[in-house]
């Protein structure tokens, strides 16, 4: 057995065994170990704040090679809007660096500490730090795309949609373009508890849905979703893209079949990337709206399957049914 396949065993003894030592330990912990993630990269910014409080801090991620100032990409994850951390997902900040791209992740406030829309302005304030920092870290502010995962993604369009966030801030930076996965744009109204608990207070319920504030001005976006995802119906993603080509905005649909929720982003990652080519689609998308614009930028190499761990342990795929399953619906 190599040497991903021991650490990957020992994780999953830990996080499935209920010992006391796996309250340490996340069950995205498999998806981060050093092996299995993305080399020729660099976490050049690690718990930077962007404001004040425990929440409001970021990490940068960039390629170890670089010359001239790069692409940023701000990726978003989710969560349900009440749980996650941006240390989880360190294998698609180096992923996306390893493609060429300095990558920024930022914690927000969660429910029930804050409510909607306390979780995008986070997110706006963020990207304030951005604007204001990203060159020093190797970055090209004017060159600035948008991403997240379920929850995330929504954050991301709703940056991109909405231009009251980014003015309360002062960003002025232009968003080229938006990679969606797994997204909830159209679930009003909020019949699922975690829903209601995020966005049932909002005074303007209505204007919390993303399909309800497209207009010709948005940015292109790349929206993905698995076809068997329970959490979120493909049927939103087809609802949202209908809405943005009738508006006349570009927009790239890709449907991953039988696929759930949490494979997509999962897949960005070096360790399960033989699975789909979610990376490539969505930094392809990028390459179009000007990611890269006096050249081709670098590929990571995508891995072969690798071999099943030992039947006494279980293997990814059951990290990823059991990461599934602690998602509620946010619609049907």
């Amino acid at each position: 057995m190599s040497i991903v396949h021991r650490v990957l065993a020992t994780l999953l003894i830990l996080v499935f065994a209920g010992s006391s030592t796996a309250s340490a330990v996340s069950i995205m912990d498999p998806f981060n170990i050093p092996q299995a993630m993305d080399g020729g990269t660099s976490k050049v910014g690690n718990g930077v704040a962007y404001a004040d409080g425990p929440r409001h801090k970021l990490d940068v991620y960039a390629p170890e090679q670089r010359g001239s100032a790069a692409p940023v990409v701000f990726f978003i994850y989710g969560g349900g809007w009440s749980r996650g951390n941006r240390e989880e997902y360190e294998f698609v900040g180096r992923a996306l660096a390893s493609r060429g791209f300095v990558t920024v992740i930022a914690d927000y406030r969660l429910v029930p500490e804050v409510r909607y829309p306390g979780f995008i302005e986070d997110s706006a304030r963020a990207l304030r730090w951005v604007q204001d920092n990203i060159a020093n870290y190797g970055g090209d502010p004017n060159r600035l795309f948008l991403a997240g995962h379920s929850a995330g993604a929504y954050n991301a369009v709703m940056l991109a949609l909405d231009p009251s966030f980014r003015q309360e801030y002062g960003v002025t930076m232009p968003i080229l373009a938006v990679g969606a996965l797994s997204g909830p744009y159209d679930f009003y109204p909020f019949e699922y508890f975690e829903v209601q608990e995020a966005f049932g207070q909002a005074p303007n319920p209505e204007g919390t849905q993303p399909i309800n504030l497209i207009t010709a001005e948005a940015p292109p976006m790349y929206l993905a979703t698995g076809t068997s995802d329970p959490i979120v119906r493909m049927q939103n993603t087809e609802r949202f893209a209908d809405r943005l080509r009738a508006q006349g905005v570009w927009v790239t649909t890709q449907y991953y079949e039988g696929f759930g929720h949490m494979e997509p982003v999962i897949a960005m990652g070096a360790l399960w990337r033989w699975r789909m080519p979610v990376l490539d689609d969505v930094t392809g998308f990028f390459q179009r709206f000007g990611a890269f614009p006096s050249g081709v930028p670098y590929l990571a190499v995508a891995p072969d399957a690798p071999e099943m761990l030992p039947d006494s342990v279980m293997p990814t795929d059951e990290i990823v049914r059991q990461i599934n399953a602690m998602f509620q619906p946010i619609e049907d």
